[in-house]
């Protein structure tokens, strides 16, 4: 199946893809803008069930890629993430079929939305984390052991770099995260281009409807005067871990990636205890008085209090009332090969994943 995704469906995409990305994904705000603006100017994109596409067919995977704070500051702009799917298509002079994310969070989730319009091919509901994730070989797809390469990459001073081959895919990351650091911190990327059979066995399918539902629940809470943190709840499943407001902010860009940690002192119910958000572009764990609560891959999202708005890894400031809750994770990332790539460990953590909904 293929339908027109709506005009209406931008903000409510924009509201809940920022909050399943995890803190992550860079914030939606100027790439929302942006599809408004092809939408208004007469361009379209379609939605294509990921089960419609043949086996055959040739699927982009496409991201902006680099720290979240750079992208503040150098905004998107949908020509170079469609130049980086020209690339991949002269380099492997092969036609995409339909362009998907790599990750349905934040910003990225709309990237291929930019692209799609640009280049009009539709875009597949799935990506390939069902969040937001900062490195390459923390896919669905490097869990499936998929070939890595090749990968474009365009920035906005006109260098292009084609990543021809990668001995694997932590191999990928550094060298095309090197790249990006090069140019800036921040580029468009064309990944590994997929076939729709991959997509089908390996992708984490329907994300884009997910995020538009999750958007719009938390949209009628707030025009209903309802709680939307409640909707967010309901919606996932999820639980509240902590209440409180941001004490302090430790934030660097190094290394192509936004590191650092947020303090947040309790309030209400949970005052008098601490939790601290330890963060790689993404919320990776949360630690309530120096004992871990929730941890990667469980998604921990970051949401102010009254409005429930995601509250990302770059715009987390002083003084915020938030709310900290847990979601589920996608079945796939939280397998055992699943951990090897996104569990605590990944990102440096000795713990063992322990996820916030186990029995």
């Amino acid at each position: 199946m293929i339908r027109d995704f709506e005009a209406g469906e931008i903000d409510p995409l924009a509201v809940g893809a920022w909050i399943l990305g995890t803190g992550g994904g860079g914030s939606p705000y100027l790439a929302q803008l942006n599809l408004k603006k092809l939408y208004k100017d007469g361009k379209r994109v379609k939605l294509i069930d990921p089960q419609s596409l043949d086996d055959g067919d040739a699927v982009a995977v496409v991201s902006k890629m680099g720290a979240p704070l750079v992208g503040q500051e150098r905004l998107v702009d949908p020509a170079h993430l469609a130049r980086a799917m020209q690339l991949m298509e002269e380099y492997t002079g092969r036609k995409f079929r339909a362009v998907m994310s790599v990750e349905i969070g934040g910003g990225n989730a709309l990237s291929p939305f930019l692209a799609g319009a640009m280049l009009d091919i539709p875009v597949v509901d799935a990506d390939a984390m069902g969040r937001a994730y900062p490195e390459a070989q923390m896919t669905s797809f490097a869990i499936g052991d998929l070939p890595m390469y090749p990968l474009t990459l365009v920035d906005c001073r006109d260098n292009e770099a084609i990543v021809a081959k990668a001995a694997s895919w932590k191999w990928m990351e550094r060298i095309s995260r090197k790249i990006c650091t090069e140019v800036g911190s921040t580029a468009a990327t064309c990944k590994a281009p997929r076939t729709g059979r991959e997509v089908k066995d390996w992708g984490v399918l329907y994300t884009v409807t997910k995020a538009v539902s999750l958007g719009r629940a938390v949209l009628e809470a707030r025009a209903a005067h309802t709680n939307p943190v409640e909707a967010v709840l309901a919606h996932e499943g999820g639980k509240v871990l902590f209440k409180g407001k941001i004490a302090d902010v430790d934030r660097t860009t190094t290394g192509g990636f936004l590191r650092g940690s947020a303090m947040i002192e309790g309030l209400d119910g949970d005052r008098g205890s601490k939790v601290e958000l330890a963060f790689q572009n993404e919320w990776a764990v949360a630690f309530r008085d120096g004992q871990p609560i929730a941890m990667t891959p469980d998604l921990i999202c970051l949401l102010d209090t009254v409005s429930g708005e995601a509250i990302g890894t770059e715009t987390v400031r002083y003084g915020q009332r938030v709310t900290v809750v847990a979601l589920p994770a996608p079945e796939v990332l939280t397998s055992a090969k699943g951990l090897e790539h996104v569990g605590p460990r990944a990102f440096g953590y000795d713990l063992d994943f322990k996820s916030v909904f186990a029995a």
